[in-house]
């Protein structure tokens, strides 16, 4: 008797791992937060690239925050329209902007995930969560808590 496995394919885009931002995906395929950090000014970075957007320099190192990652909502958006393919089964979407909690200046882009959008406001506290989309990349979402 064989057994027939079942997959799902993941329809939206998966992003792609450059040169600055592969230890953060690298860590978030593990379920955890990795942020750049600035040697000369010592400020976090968020999004990663190849210098300091704060005072440029190209001293950076990176920080592991692990998996219990918490923040606040800074601002959000509500769309009832797929804007890439593969949305189309997670209308709405609610697109949000968090700040992390504990890492000065860093707001992180990501959806909030299991909620209503009319449960959603400014400042709502919420925790990073992750979705295996294929059996090596993760993705960070957000969730109510």
């Amino acid at each position: 008797m064989s057994i027939e496995k079942t997959s799902i394919k993941y329809e939206k885009p998966i992003p792609l791992k450059t040169i600055d931002n592969k230890p953060y995906w690298d860590a978030a395929d593990n379920h955890e937060l990795s942020l750049q950090n600035c040697e000369a000014c010592k400020k976090a970075i968020h999004p990663p690239g190849p210098a300091c957007p704060r005072c440029g320099s190209p001293e950076i190192g990176w920080v592991n925050y692990g998996s219990e990652i918490t923040g606040k909502i800074y601002s959000f958006v509500t769309t009832y329209i797929p804007m890439l393919p593969g949305f189309q089964h997670d209308l709405p979407t609610i697109i949000a902007q968090v700040e992390v909690d504990g890492v000065e200046g860093v707001r992180i882009m990501a959806n909030i995930i299991n909620a209503k959008p009319e449960d959603i406001e400014i400042g709502k506290a919420v925790k990073m969560t992750w979705i295996d989309i294929t059996e090596e990349r993760a993705l960070p979402q957000w969730e109510v808590i």
